[in-house]
């Protein structure tokens, strides 16, 4: 709408440059939320339920309109592992409870399956976790949906998100899952599913105001009062630091970990808080924006022959050239975006045959041993502009770290634990965008854009119950902040510890705290694994699998008696190693068959009493 059209939509001048201001500052999420609660208003002023048959400047403004009588229930259910999905139901739920339906929000791992066969509409909201599975916190929901006891559904409607990765091979797996099985179940879907990539907010906003007005069109008419509420008055609020509104933290420590002759280097460092108003749990993490390093920047303008200024759109923004590469956009990992996009500007026959349906297993190989840099080198495009390059980058998204501290102990301040990643790709020396960028220039009073990712899925239980730590690496991080928070609040529950590293001399992180520790009576146990040394008895290597069913019995006893129990560390190795080590100590200690012991460990993690955060 022009300047000069406003007139005819009743506004007037003062209101008119109030929301020109309102929509620039928005992004599409924001924008998709507030056009939801004005619908609301509009479908509450249109049933008469605002006095004067609308809100004006200075009126009441109506509670959110309460669903019309007889009207279908909707559930929005979400599978989540980093937050995502969960803050995507909830502004769906938000925006539906603006329209006037009937709606509730549940994270699939408490909700009650014998529920499912009442829905009535069902709108699913799931990621994907590593290759292909559900969330870990929704596991058990998917096995109960893809099983036997799953019910009959011919009288539900449904619509399924799913969040991803393209760079995976199983791309959305998790919602393509719940997608085919809720139509084998026989209910009707209200719209096609929609996969979306690490950049989901534009898509995921349209396929909210998708479903949101497909479901408003087929209500019944009509609609029960609701009551008007006085207007709270204006008052300036703090800003609100998120992902999409990260705060700038200055970093107040960066120091090495590891001791002299490591072969790996490991960083603690510490950012300030302050001011922020972020707050955190031990368990929950810190999202850090990274930048992409000058010299990777110079190594694509230099394959390209474009000229650092040249300006570009982000976001609908003219940005320069280098400015958009250094901040805005993945110019590192490989993404199938990307490859289909060169494939087409290139015509190379090599990116053309891997783009192709029956090179899957080639492409996902290509992928994982290629840059982008790699791509554009070997494959070289004549004279292309900018714009056409950036249009296959997607956009440069946070890294996820378990934070290693605890507020009550470290006020204002976050605690992270980052192992640099380097390593050599075709003949050139490499390293990961935010551990590198924390490794070369994390400099003291640097700030880095970062925001909370909740983790409500591990979590510390009451103070009187025991808990069991099993980490490797820099999965010690979380619980530092364990027992930092367990000793400021005098906790009588035992801990223990479960902790590998490759060398006992250089990769023990932590050392001294974790023996003040054990001293001071706040760590119960600690048992260590150091798989580079060698070992007094001439044994192989020691990881803390063997750790743990060296212990077998004293592990089930504590179990038995209740503890919770944590895993935190690599995703392919660590994590399934220690369930098997966990499945036969369970075993053999409680006298189950393979199927039983599985059993009891599924128990515990409904229960909440096993507790993983891997990647």
């Amino acid at each position: 709408m022009s300047d000069a059209d406003h007139r005819s939509s009743g506004l007037n001048e003062p209101q008119w440059q109030q929301l020109k201001a309102l929509t620039a500052s928005l992004n599409p999420a924001q924008t998709t939320w507030v056009s939801g609660f004005f619908a609301g208003l509009d479908y509450a002023a249109r049933a008469d339920l605002v006095p004067g048959g609308g809100a004006t400047a200075g009126s009441a403004i109506p509670d959110l309109p309460a669903a019309a009588p007889g009207a279908r229930t909707l559930t929005v259910l979400y599978g989540t592992e980093t937050g995502n999905s969960a803050a995507l139901a909830t502004t769906l739920t938000d925006q539906a409870r603006a329209r006037g339906l009937n709606v509730t929000m549940h994270d699939m791992a408490t909700y009650k399956y014998r529920h499912l066969k009442s829905e009535q509409d069902l709108v699913v909201i799931a990621s994907t976790y590593g290759e292909g599975d559900p969330p870990q916190s929704a596991t058990s929901f998917f096995e109960f949906i893809e099983g036997h006891k799953a019910p009959k559904l011919p009288d539900l409607r449904f619509a399924v998100l799913g969040l991803g990765d393209s760079t995976y091979e199983f791309y959305c797996e998790a919602g393509k899952r719940l997608d085919r099985r809720l139509e084998e179940l026989g209910a009707q879907r209200l719209k096609p599913r929609v996969d979306c990539d690490v950049d989901y907010d534009e898509p995921a906003a349209a396929w909210i105001t998708d479903i949101l007005v497909s479901l408003d069109s087929r209500r019944p008419n009509g609609a029960s009062a609701t009551t008007a509420k006085p207007a709270p008055s204006p008052q300036a609020q703090a800003p609100v630091f998120d992902k999409r509104n990260p705060f700038p933290a200055p970093i107040i420590e960066n120091i090495v970990l590891t001791g002299r002759g490591s072969s790996k280097e490991t960083r603690h460092v510490e950012l300030s808080l302050e001011d922020s108003g972020l707050t955190y749990e031990p368990g929950d993490s810190l999202g850090l924006m990274p930048s992409n390093h000058p010299a990777s920047v110079d190594a694509v303008l230099t394959a390209l022959d474009l000229v650092p200024s040249t300006p570009v759109k982000v976001k609908g923004k003219p940005t320069p050239l280098s400015d958009a590469l250094r901040t805005d956009l993945e110019i590192t990992t490989l993404t199938p975006r990307f490859l289909d996009h060169w494939a087409g500007i290139s015509d190379a026959d090599a990116l053309v045959r891997l783009t192709q349906a029956d090179h899957a297993d080639e492409r996902a190989s290509f992928i994982r041993n290629h840059h982008i840099i790699d791509v554009i080198r070997q494959f070289p495009v004549n004279k292309i502009d900018a714009e056409t390059f950036v249009a296959g980058l997607r956009p440069l998204q946070p890294r996820l770290y378990s934070i290693a501290s605890s507020l009550t102990v470290a006020p204002d301040e976050a605690h992270l634990t980052v192992a640099t990643v380097r390593y050599d790709l075709h003949g050139e020396a490499r390293q990961g965008v935010a551990s590198g960028h924390l490794a070369t220039r994390g400099e003291l009073d640097r700030l880095l854009p970062v925001h909370i990712q909740k983790n409500p899925h591990f979590r510390l239980p009451a103070d009187d119950v025991p808990i069991i730590m099993i980490g490797a690496g820099t999965g010690i991080a979380p619980y530092r902040a364990f027992m930092q928070e367990r000793e400021a609040r005098g906790s009588s529950g035992p801990s223990w510890l479960f902790f590998g590293e490759r060398n006992f001399r250089t990769d023990f992180l932590y050392q001294t705290e974790w023996q003040t520790l054990i001293k001071d009576g706040i760590l119960t146990r600690m048992d260590v694994a150091f798989s580079r040394d060698r070992n007094a008895d001439g044994r192989g290597k020691v990881y803390v699998q063997q750790r743990l069913k060296e212990r077998s019995r004293d592990v089930f006893a504590w179990l038995e008696e209740g503890a919770h129990l944590y895993v935190c560390g690599d995703a392919a190795r660590l994590a399934p190693d220690v369930h098997l080590a966990l499945a036969a100590i369970v075993a053999e200690e409680g006298g189950l068959g393979a199927a039983a012991a599985e059993d009891y460990l599924q128990r515990l993690q409904r229960d909440r009493r096993y507790q993983r955060d891997v990647y």
